[in-house]
């Protein structure tokens, strides 16, 4: 079996700093969000901020893109991590003269001053999940680095579960100030133990390319991609599939409260998120085979097919399964298209075209999850619960509100199998796996050969 390659020391230096810094800036928004229900019992206004963030998330992902790509990947790791402090440190000293009543008004402005600053160190975070995986290309050789970039979902993974477990407790304690010393004294630990990490990179590459005075340079990336044959189909495939996953995003919770305790389902996600741990785990040992973009193809068939199946049963044991499942394979998506972009997209511009697919793709998620929830909650529930579909296909399928969302669940299933298999026999998906076939290993990063392109210090 083949063993990661490559300068795997420093990897995993940094992939645990990251699993550090996550754990924390991710344990501060889950707090938040709790924080601000409890002090002000506003939908609205928890809702706000979810809305908020994946916007503000989407908007900055070419540009934190830019910067990865601008400067020293080990100067982008820190700026990250300082500027999350410095977020922080403003909200710790606001929160410690703020009067608590002024928190409990959701139309205050002290509130979101607050909920701002600690948003934005969030947000700063962002950059490095988009530095993670050039950091792959740099460190990790190119027929080793599948098998890392299930190591980085496995991160992803830990910190879901971790997070989930602690903020609350913590909000439980005292609010929000264990949350935000304890978010400083980790962010300073990570800062100084980065002072010790060598990354061996000479500098920062050009192509010799007109780049904008701002670094972002959109016109550029684009014209990257549309070059790469069958990659803007990728990411477009992908923005699709986050686009249905949105429906995930809006109804999971409120489905698996349908059929089982607020308690019995908080614990259930927890032993599930452990899915994306084990999926992560099992990239980096049996890596993704020679036809990732396949592989990346068939995955979303089998998670499609998931999505129709567990709902058909009004019970939790198959949605148990069939989310456990779900977040198995999971990673092995991720991994698969971070593996194709880092094989294809040359090193120096790898950070633009991982930013600008993340505010691509992350921007579906959050549209359909406005869209969804209205449209189950007024069409869907009423049409299962006394409408026709109760009246033709609840006697098997079942009746009421729970159902009116498994059939949405169906619906939303079948439409990824379509595109899913429509995608298997296009062109587009033929020619990026001959590009990939070919392997032009465009662009490798090397840290010791002194033929290196164009370089600022």
């Amino acid at each position: 079996m083949a063993v990661i390659r490559g300068n795997v020391k420093t990897f995993y230096q940094l992939l645990g700093n990251t699993l550090l810094v996550s754990v924390m800036n991710f344990t501060v928004w889950f707090a938040v969000t709790f924080w601000v229900y409890l002090q002000t019992r506003s939908v609205f206004a928890t809702g706000m901020i979810s809305g908020i963030f994946l916007v503000l998330t989407a908007l900055t992902g070419i540009w934190f893109g830019s910067l990865v790509d601008g400067h020293r990947k080990k100067t982008a790791l820190q700026g990250s991590a300082v500027a999350s402090f410095l977020l922080y440190a403003a909200a710790f000293a606001l929160y410690l003269v703020t009067p608590e009543d002024e928190f409990r008004d959701p139309a205050s402005a002290l509130l979101w001053a607050f909920v701002l600053l600690l948003m934005f160190g969030v947000i700063a975070g962002n950059i490095r999940t988009i530095a993670l995986p050039t950091l792959v290309t740099l460190l990790i050789e190119e027929d080793t680095r599948d098998r890392a970039n299930g190591l980085v979902g496995t991160v992803s993974g830990t910190t879901f579960l971790v997070t989930s477990v602690i903020s609350g407790l913590l909000v439980a304690l005292d609010g929000m100030f264990s949350v935000l010393l304890l978010a400083l004294v980790v962010l300073g630990l990570a800062v100084a133990h980065l002072a010790f990490v060598t990354i061996p990179e000479r500098g920062v590459l050009h192509t010799g390319e007109d780049v904008p005075k701002s670094g972002v340079d959109l016109r550029g990336t684009l014209r990257l991609i549309a070059g790469v044959p069958g990659l803007t189909a990728l990411i477009l495939f992908s923005t699709f599939n986050n686009f249905l996953g949105g429906v995930f995003m809006a109804l999971a919770d409120a489905y698996g409260l349908s059929l089982v305790s607020v308690q019995a389902w908080g614990l259930l996600w927890g032993v599930l998120s452990t899915g994306f741990i084990i999926g992560g785990l099992l990239v980096s040992r049996t890596g993704l085979g020679k036809r990732p973009v396949r592989l990346l193809l068939l995955i979303n068939l089998v998670l499609w097919t998931i999505i129709i199946v567990f709902p058909l049963w009004a019970s939790i044991i198959p949605l148990a399964i069939g989310f456990f499942l779900y977040m198995v394979l999971v990673p092995y998506a991720e991994a698969t298209e971070q593996t194709i972009l880092q094989r294809v997209v040359p090193y120096e511009r790898q950070g633009r075209v991982f930013g600008l697919a993340q505010s691509v793709e992350q921007a579906a998620s959050p549209l359909t999850a406005f869209l969804i929830s209205p449209i189950t909650q007024f069409v869907f529930i009423p049409f299962m619960t006394d409408g026709a579909g109760a009246r033709t296909i609840g006697p098997w399928f079942g009746t009421g509100a729970d159902r009116g969302m498994a059939l949405v669940f169906i619906l939303t299933g079948l439409i990824g199998v379509i595109a899913t298999s429509l995608a298997l026999l296009s062109r587009p998906y033929r020619r990026l796996s001959r590009r990939l076939a070919e392997n032009p290993a465009s662009a490798e990063p090397s840290a010791e050969d002194d033929t290196v392109p164009t370089v600022s210090p």
